[in-house]
């Protein structure tokens, strides 16, 4: 993972944090990934993605970010986006993604504890490094997300889909 675009992560009563510095994606993804899905197994009933300091989101993080709002949805959670500029909130919102967390919620548990909980977030760095089997497994699933989120995207991210089955399937061939 890049150092310049940490995904730093806490926990505290009633919601568990999340915030990307620097540009949000396939690199710095996995780590996001491994944190919530830890927390919504925990039982974590919200989850909080801090897009303050991003700098911008590739489809990989912003698949794995709608992902992780399906599988804390089933469990009658919610994700919530703090923090996000116009240009998240439009990238999100290109892909229909606003329709599976709640962006900029001005209700929230964490709303008047935020910066104290900003302050006492430490760096989550992921199990998984890039070019290998599992990491080209995580990028296409979060394609294979963002394809079955509306026809729109079914249509944009169909090729990355192909391409990245095709590549998984290589690598898996290989890897016997």
């Amino acid at each position: 993972m890049s150092n310049d675009s940490p995904i730093k992560v806490g926990k505290f009563e009633g919601f568990s944090w999340i915030r990307c510095e620097g540009k949000g994606s396939f690199l710095n993804s996995p780590a996001m990934k491994e944190f919530g899905e830890s927390r919504i197994k925990s039982g974590e009933s919200c989850l909080v993605i801090d897009l303050e300091a991003c700098t911008g989101m590739d489809s990989t993080f912003m698949g794995t970010m709608a992902g992780l709002a399906t599988r804390i949805a089933e469990k009658n959670g919610a994700l919530q986006v703090a923090n996000a500029g116009e240009k998240s909130c439009h990238s999100l919102e290109d892909l229909g993604l606003d329709f599976l967390m709640e962006i900029n919620p001005g209700n929230s548990v964490w709303h008047d504890v935020a910066e104290q909980a900003q302050d006492l977030l430490k760096p989550k760095i992921a199990g998984m490094k890039a070019g290998t089997v599992l990491h080209t497994r995580h990028v296409l699933e979060a394609h294979e997300i963002l394809a079955d989120a509306n026809d729109g995207n079914k249509k944009k991210f169909s090729a990355v889909v192909k391409m990245l089955g095709d590549e998984l399937e290589e690598k898996s061939g290989k890897a016997r």
